[in-house]
């Protein structure tokens, strides 16, 4: 056991769970639980996005696949990134405006209908738990690596701390830890980087010059193809990873947290920076471990690359700054996870339990204790799941729920703003239809299934690629269109003309 890691460890946890019995104490009514009653300005939303956003497949993730796949690596960082121009320009302030607590809330209040919001509530439960596999997975194998608990004591340690944010401290402890969490993060990253570079006398040139030797690759390092070798399959990630992040349930609920959309603009735009320079860090973190850890010791390590950034700061900076980073790779597991169990369990206690089980009739503290019981049960679920993905590279699995979330909610979320002819009957098509089609191609893709047993059940793959988002977002679109134009069912267009003039304006009409 690493007891300088395992100190930091100590010292983090401490101070989220600090925030979280502060939070507890503010944390009365719904607003306060789903949303932290609005109260967040610009810059601590921003911050709060960019530490929900730069999660375990971010840093461990990319940071092991540049190292082991060259520039194939470097695609998560492009796509992550350009993802939030889709949102900037088209999510962030049509979602402000309409919803109040979840994504379901947008969509409600075009289509008030009970199936409506219980598909929607499905959807974002469905997507952060498959996200939060990923952070479990990094988890797992972080805190096997630094303290030698094996994986499966790992996980349920993690479970039970991001379980214990969201059940007692609501959004304002989840924002918090993740505010918290972004500044450790880039400190971290940002001051690795400089060793790097420094190991490269500060020359980009020289850096990619000597990277052509670095690693069993050779000078196709810095060449796409490594691992993804098929053509459909890059589309495929990309089209994912760049529609995905403005249908992630757990990134559009941040939007709620401050009091208007022009604020919530400001978010994106504090957001997009930070992440954004955190993305052109990851490529000194991939080329540092690739140079100076080696392909063996990363893979030896864990076998999808997920130790390469602690392995990196550990051969530049000895046990402090592996301690340290291993401590703040922690804190971006927890902040994440946090933020994926309030998500998920928002939409059930405010979407299915409220709306559905009780009418609307839920008082303030009843929503709050169901929230509370569906933390528990998500994140039990979660456990289970992870369990079986051990040997998953983390962003890998994230780009997996981009590709659900892109298929499932993005075409929703389009229509219920932009398409006068949109109607209930389309928008609960388009949700299911994208939703399965994307779980059942991932279920017989080569990701479950191989032939040699190296995936999680043994056999020949029924569907061939990878990322199934190349399929699966244009059904989704073309489904959430049948389903309108098949339907008998005419849209209200008196309400998408109030919609509309919402969505753009925030205008809710005069009050009394």
């Amino acid at each position: 056991m690493n007891m300088l890691a395992f100190t930091l460890f100590l010292i983090i946890v401490s101070i989220t769970l600090v925030i979280t019995f502060i939070a507890s104490r503010r944390t009365k009514t719904t607003s306060d639980f789903y949303t932290a009653d609005s109260s967040l300005t610009g810059w601590q939303n921003g911050m709060a996005i960019a530490g929900d956003y730069m999660s375990a497949a971010s840093f461990l993730g990319i940071a092991g696949m540049v190292a082991l796949s060259g520039f194939d690596g470097f695609f998560y960082s492009i796509g992550f990134l350009v993802a939030y121009l889709v949102v900037l320009y088209v999510v962030a302030e049509p979602l402000r405006n309409l919803g109040k607590y979840t994504m379901a809330d947008m969509i409600a209040a075009r289509f008030n209908e009970k199936k409506v919001r219980g598909v929607a509530a499905l959807n974002t439960i469905t997507i952060s738990i498959f996200y939060m596999i990923a952070q479990l997975v990094g988890a797992g194998a972080l805190i096997k690596l630094l303290l030698g608990i094996d994986y499966v004591y790992s996980v349920i340690i993690v479970g039970i701390l991001m379980t214990v944010y969201v059940v007692f401290g609501g959004m304002m402890a989840t924002s918090w830890v993740q505010i918290i969490k972004a500044v450790l993060l880039m400190g971290g990253t940002f001051v690795i980087s400089l060793i790097v570079f420094a190991k490269f006398d500060y020359s980009v040139f020289e850096m990619f010059k000597q990277m052509k030797t670095a690693t069993p690759l050779g000078e196709s390092f810095l060449n796409p193809g490594n691992k993804f070798k098929n053509p459909i399959d890059t589309i495929s990630l990309n089209l994912a990873l760049v529609l995905g992040t403005a249908g992630l349930p757990h990134i559009l609920i941040r939007f709620f947290t401050v009091k208007d959309a022009i604020t919530a603009r400001k978010s994106v735009v504090y957001a997009t920076w930070i992440i954004g320079i955190f993305y052109v860090m990851t490529i000194f973190l991939g080329f540092g471990a690739a140079a100076f850890v080696g392909y063996d010791t990363i893979v030896e390590a864990n076998v999808a690359g997920n130790m390469a950034a602690p392995l990196l700061a550990e051969a530049l900076g000895g046990d402090f700054l592996f301690a340290f980073i291993s401590a703040v790779a922690f804190a971006t597991i927890l902040a994440v996870v946090a933020g994926l169990v309030l998500s998920a369990a928002s939409a059930f206690a405010h979407d299915f339990y409220s709306h559905i089980l009780r009418k609307g009739q839920a008082t303030d503290k009843e929503q709050v204790v169901a929230a509370r019981w569906a933390s528990i049960g998500v994140s039990i679920l979660s456990i289970i799941l992870a369990l079986f993905a051990q040997k998953m590279n983390v962003a890998f699995l994230v780009s997996l729920a981009f590709a659900v979330a892109a298929s499932a909610n993005l075409p929703i979320i389009l229509f219920t703003v932009f398409w006068k002819r949109f109607n209930t009957t389309g928008a609960v098509t388009g949700m299911l239809v994208g939703l399965l089609t994307s779980l059942l191609l991932v279920f017989l893709s080569p990701n479950v299934w191989s032939p040699e047993g190296a995936a999680i059940l043994t056999g020949e793959p029924l569907f061939p690629y990878e990322n199934p988002g190349i399929f699966s977002i244009p059904i989704g679109f073309l489904a959430a269109i049948a389903g309108t134009l098949l339907s008998s069912k005419k849209a209200d267009q008196k309400k998408f003309d109030e919609i509309l003039v919402k969505a753009n304006t925030g205008y809710k009409g005069p009050t009394a």
